[in-house]
């Protein structure tokens, strides 16, 4: 049986319930507000140095407490739905109420925290499905001094380039800190944005062929639809660039002066981001005004096809008009080459009106 798809009003009124659940608790109180209500969370942990590499799956959120501290740990938790497992969590790694309460609201904007003993990042993870539709997930990031953990709600991301570098000791990732881990999954994130932005561009290239040579009654339709998933990109991408500056300009001892310089690149691809979401934009919003303008001039086509039919069929209804009348005395009317007179004189008056039309051009 098909899987039925949920309507815009449908994810609405479903978050619109969710919210409800929140309403009159005192902040700091854990409530999943996300969609996938019922899942199990499981709790996956690298550690790693420049020598070591392991990786297991936590049945007990306390194992964390047994970890050595002479690795870096990445704990990466699926399934957020668990609140219970979640303040757990939260006790065990020495997190704000606040922070768990943001890990767990699926609706939480992105943003940056700093604390005393982490930073914590909320963000958006975008990438494609199957059929090139893109899929948007909640994520969050902390950043320890020896360990970072990144929350989810399904265990399909965008950070298998980071854990494979991590297995095969490639690159400069095994021989730096947590600092350099939480750069390398915030730049995945980043990176991953160009994809979907090239998906955009696409639609855009398809929706603007469409609109020079058949534009139709969906057209206009799917225009819109573009628009809404532009600003809601713009909403979700924008904010990491104002995010990555801050992590840069931070004072934070967590974060090494080597790592700052990586993340500047981050924040280089953040504005190119940036500003191909300001373009993407107003290209989208100029192609009602591209499909109005299309329309009005494959109207404007018709009517000059309507009035030089007009101009043609004008003298000849006259002929035929003057000759329909009843009256006795009209000469011609007993002419034995009359009516081939008439039919000769139509069709001088058609021929000459045709030629005349195409030396204006307007044929």
């Amino acid at each position: 049986m098909a899987r039925k798809i949920p309507t815009r009003i449908g994810l609405k009124n479903r978050k619109s319930k969710q919210r409800r659940r929140k309403i009159g608790k005192a902040p700091g109180t854990i409530t999943y507000l996300g969609e996938r209500s019922g899942g199990v969370s499981s709790i996956e942990l690298l550690t790693y140095n420049q020598e070591e590499y392991r990786k297991e799956q936590l049945t007990r959120p306390e194992m964390l407490e047994n970890i050595p501290t002479s690795t870096t740990e990445l704990v990466n938790v699926v399934g957020l739905s668990d609140e219970a497992l979640m303040t757990r969590l939260g006790e065990l790694a020495n997190l704000n109420a606040l922070t768990v309460e943001d890990i767990v609201n699926t609706d939480q904007r992105p943003k940056v925290d700093e604390y005393e003993a982490y930073i914590f990042g909320v963000f958006k993870m975008l990438y494609l499905s199957e059929d090139r539709r893109i899929i948007k997930e909640h994520v969050a990031l902390v950043l320890q001094e020896k360990r970072v953990f990144v929350f989810q709600e399904i265990a399909e991301d965008v950070f298998d380039g980071v854990r494979q570098r991590i297995e095969a000791h490639s690159g400069r990732i095994r021989s730096r800190g947590a600092d350099y881990l939480f750069f390398a999954l915030l730049d995945a994130l980043v990176d991953n944005y160009f994809l979907v932005l090239e998906v955009t561009e696409e639609k855009l290239d398809a929706l603007e062929d469409e609109i020079y040579l058949k534009p139709n009654s969906h057209t206009a339709f799917k225009i819109q639809q573009l628009r809404k998933e532009i600003i809601s990109l713009r909403g979700w991408m924008a904010p990491v660039r104002d995010l990555i500056a801050r992590l840069i300009e931070s004072d934070s001892p967590l974060i090494t002066k080597d790592t700052r310089l990586f993340l500047r690149d981050a924040l280089d691809h953040a504005n190119e981001i940036h500003e191909t979401l300001q373009l993407q934009r107003e290209m989208a919003f100029s192609l009602m005004d591209m499909y109005m303008s299309s329309v009005s001039n494959r109207m404007n086509e018709v009517m000059k096809v309507l009035t030089i039919m007009a101009s043609i069929f004008i003298p000849l209804t006259f002929i035929a008009g003057i000759y329909g009348m009843n009256f006795e005395y009209m000469p011609e009317l007993k002419w034995k080459y009359g009516y081939f007179g008439v039919w000769g004189l139509m069709g001088v008056i058609f021929i000459a009106l045709i030629l005349y039309f195409r030396r204006k051009g307007w044929l």
